[in-house]
């Protein structure tokens, strides 16, 4: 019997000036290469962020090693764990902003956030002088989410300023914001900031961090469904069981069983989401890849989409 708890799955975050990029790049590759680690890390100018799974003594080396040569002591991080790896590789990326706003000179580290625990969360967010904002993407939104809270409608998070313009709220309103695993929240907070709201909260560690807090409890949650990630698993329930979703390789949109029964649906190619917004040559070739995968597969070698 296979022990749910193999392998661990850390998520991590960190707003702070790093300067010598592609050295630091080139030096995570160099300790991680000869370990069993998979997911990704993006370092840029204004931090880090990454999510990267393995066994657990391996996962602690690396964490260790990034607040090493990164030179910080604390480190946002949420940790769980799970019976196999839910990415295919290890990816490093260097990138411009290590969550894409798209917003020039937004000093994250410049605002202290207001954050709200996860166990004072549920009575905050039901007070009538709070708005709350899901700072998520319109895919994500369908899977689950806290019932009475507002959706900019965003397909990625770049569209967030014109979005919450659209929404018109007063910049003396309260604010609640929640995402994922808290980074869009420090960003989108920060901007509001800039833009002169000063009433801004947010859910401390976004929703992991609040199903981490309320998986053993006989609470009665505001939370509905399941949890969207960025990785194999797709869904996760508040147990951090995997949940009731698949994943369109052509997209990356979760799909219901009965959307896997459409006849635009392919595997590995495309959906009902994405059949006419991926050109044909797209298609073509994800046709070709998933092809490759399924002999490699049925042959039992290893490559880079085999579930470890």
């Amino acid at each position: 019997m296979i022990n749910r708890e193999e392998y661990t799955i850390a998520s991590f975050y960190r707003f702070k000036k790093i300067e010598n990029l592609k050295s630091i790049k080139k030096t995570l590759e160099t300790f991680i290469c000869d370990k069993l680690i998979r997911g990704t890390i993006i370092i840029a100018k204004e931090g880090c962020n990454g999510t990267i799974s393995g066994k657990k003594n391996e996962i602690e080396k690396s964490l260790k090693f990034v607040k090493k040569i990164l030179k910080i002591r604390k480190i946002s991080l949420k940790i769980n764990n799970i019976n196999f790896l839910p990415f295919n590789r290890i990816k490093i990326r260097i990138k411009r902003e290590i969550v894409s706003l798209g917003v020039k000179n937004i000093n994250v580290s410049d605002y202290a956030g207001n954050y709200i625990n996860p166990k004072s969360w549920e009575k905050f967010i039901r007070r009538k002088d709070v708005k709350l904002i899901d700072t998520r993407n319109i895919y994500e939104i369908p899977i689950g989410k806290f019932g009475n809270s507002i959706h900019p409608n965003t397909n990625s998070f770049r569209e967030f300023p014109k979005k919450f313009v659209k929404l018109k709220i007063n910049k003396n309103q309260k604010i609640a914001m929640y995402c994922t695993g808290g980074i869009r929240c420090e960003k989108a907070s920060a901007y509001l900031f800039s833009l002169g709201y000063k009433k801004i909260y947010q859910l401390e560690g976004g929703i992991l961090n609040y199903f981490n807090s309320y998986k053993d409890l006989e609470l009665k949650s505001a939370w509905k469904g399941e949890c969207f990630v960025f990785d194999n698993r797709v869904s996760i329930k508040k147990n951090f069981i995997c949940g009731n979703y698949i994943q369109c390789y052509g997209c990356r949109r979760p799909l219901t069983k009965k959307d896997a029964k459409s006849k635009k649906y392919l595997k590995g190619v495309h959906c009902s989401y994405c059949y006419n917004e991926r050109t044909k040559k797209q298609k073509e070739g994800s046709v070709m890849r998933q092809k490759q995968i399924d002999i490699l597969n049925k042959k039992g070698l290893n490559h880079n989409f085999k579930k470890i």
